[in-house]
C-alpha cells in the first residue's frame, strides 16, 4: 500500500484532479482518459480488485456511479456512458487498487473498449457453463 499510487491519491500525498470527494470515495479525472471526461471512483479503502471489495463499498459505488454517469450525460452532453472495472493483470488491470471507470462516449468517437472476439463456442458449452454458475451462485 506505501507504493500504491491511488492510496497516495485520496491521502492527498499526490495531487489529482478530483471533481467528488465522500467519506468512502474520490472521484478524480483520469490522467490518460479514453475520451473527455473520463473519471475514475477509488475508494479510499485499500482494496485490490471486485475480490478484495468490502460489500458495504460495493453496495455504495453503483449509485455514486449513476450520479456519475447522469452529470457527465448533462454536462457533456455526450450520447452513453461506459462503465468499466478491471481485476486482475489478465483483465488488463493497471492499478491495484480497485477503481470504476466512467466513460463518456459519443457515436462514431472511435474509441475501442470492448472489441470482438474470436472465441467461439457451442451453445451446450454455454449451456453447461450457465450450469456451473448457478450451481456455484447456490452455495
Amino acid at each position: 500500500m506505501n507504493e500504491c499510487i491511488f492510496c497516495k491519491i485520496v491521502t492527498n500525498q499526490l495531487a489529482s484532479l478530483c471533481v467528488y470527494e465522500d467519506e468512502y470515495f474520490k472521484v478524480i479525472m483520469d490522467r490518460f482518459p479514453a475520451q473527455k471526461g473520463h473519471v475514475l471512483i477509488v475508494p479510499k479503502e485499500h482494496c485490490i480488485n471486485i475480490f478484495d471489495l468490502p460489500a458495504d463499498l460495493s453496495a455504495k459505488i453503483y449509485p455514486l456511479a449513476q450520479k456519475l454517469a447522469i452529470c457527465l450525460k448533462e454536462t457533456l452532453n455526450c450520447d452513453g456512458i461506459n462503465i468499466v472495472q478491471n481485476n486482475g493483470k489478465a483483465a488488463n488491470q493497471a492499478v491495484f487498487h480497485f477503481h470504476l471507470h466512467v466513460i463518456p462516449r459519443y457515436f462514431d468517437d472511435g474509441v475501442k473498449l470492448n472489441t470482438p472476439t474470436s472465441y467461439i463456442t457451442s451453445e451446450e458449452e454455454i449451456e453447461a457453463v450457465a450450469d456451473l454458475i448457478r450451481a456455484n451462485l447456490n452455495n
